[in-house]
């Protein structure tokens, strides 16, 4: 048996705190904020799993395998927190065919769908759409509330909310208050908060997500609609249809920018930009209910998410978006992989 801190109650450090307990091991959670924190860039009220990486037939597969962990946690925390309603990537005729291709060599379905069928969403002129059909919607904010209740019932996991860490070190957590907790593995997972705990180089971006209520003669149809991906002026903005509780999210690449830090003020009208990419058609007649920025960070190199082992004992996390979410039972597997190493 192991002991386990885990810095940050998003959605990485609850699934990695969740497989550590069911494994046997001990296992600390600790937040600067309750837990769940809506604070946290995790917390929202859902985001994508997409399955179908268009011309990445491995990556495929590791979401294929993301899904049914995903799937394993809903059974195991008997609350829906997936919705199969599937992803549509809007792409042009070649873009089409490797996607179906893939899929092919994945072993998993996808389709070719005409945009007709899926207006009023605007797909961008010269292009189709392919369905993901194992793609859908994750419940973000109905998952953290779950497996936060889930863990504080477990007698192996410990949850420390409103309990600040001051520094990570090897072994070792020391709170704000003074007081330090031992571990055999540690887990940094705080999103932006990563880089004052762990000297690791990151890039910071910020992105503007508007959530909306459609009008009522389209409630039915947006309710079983896909999500939907590749649309918009430069074919970077995607959507999350509503359903079980949440709202019509969109938003784009044409409104995420690298930033300092959290808090730095913004001088640009970000969502008026937002508005203004050609998503969906009757824009006028939806109802904007929220505005969010959310932050995430990404290599500085490819851009792309983040995992390192800072220390034998210490791993690093920082918040990734909407990919990162999706992906978190992979990050908690080879976490939980190095935890048994330590066990052994």
């Amino acid at each position: 048996m192991a002991s386990v801190a885990v810095v940050g109650a998003g959605v990485t450090g609850l699934v990695t705190a969740i497989g550590c307990a069911r494994a046997g091991h001990r296992v600390t959670v600790f937040d600067r904020g309750p837990i769940p924190n809506p604070a946290s860039t995790s917390f929202d009220q859902h985001r994508a799993l997409r399955v179908l990486r268009p011309g990445d037939v491995d990556g495929t597969r590791r979401m294929a395998g993301a899904r049914r962990r995903w799937l394993e946690l809903e059974s195991l925390l008997r609350t829906r927190i997936f919705r199969p309603v599937g992803v549509v990537t809007a792409g042009t005729r070649e873009e089409l065919g490797q996607a179906i291709d893939t899929a092919g060599e994945a072993g998993l379905p996808a389709v070719v769908v005409s945009p007709e069928t899926l207006s009023p969403v605007e797909f961008p002129a010269g292009t189709g759409g392919v369905l993901d059909p194992d793609a859908g919607v994750l419940l973000a904010e109905r998952f953290l509330r779950a497996a936060a209740e889930w863990l504080a019932a477990h007698p192996a996991a410990a949850l420390r909310p409103r309990r600040a860490v001051a520094d990570v070190g090897e072994h070792r957590v020391s709170l704000a208050d003074g007081t330090a907790v031992d571990a055999d593995l540690v887990l940094v997972a705080t999103g932006p908060g990563n880089a004052g705990l762990i000297e690791q180089p990151v890039t910071l971006y910020r992105q503007t997500m508007i959530y909306l209520r459609p009008p009522g003669k389209l409630a039915s149809w947006w309710a079983s609609a896909p999500g939907v991906g590749r649309i918009g002026a430069d074919r970077t903005a995607w959507l999350l249809p509503p359903g079980a509780g949440t709202l019509l999210k969109i938003s784009s690449n044409a409104v995420c920018r690298e930033v300092g830090s959290t808090m730095d003020a913004d001088r640009e009208a970000w969502a008026e930009r937002l508005l203004a990419e050609p998503i969906f058609t009757g824009a006028a007649d939806y109802a904007v209910v929220a505005v969010r920025d959310c932050h995430y960070a990404a290599d500085p190199v490819d851009d792309g998410p983040m995992l390192t082992r800072v220390h034998p004992s210490v791993w690093s996390r920082p918040a990734c978006g909407g990919s990162g979410f999706a992906a978190a039972p992979l990050v908690a597997e080879e976490i939980l992989g190095a935890v048994m190493e330590v066990s052994a």
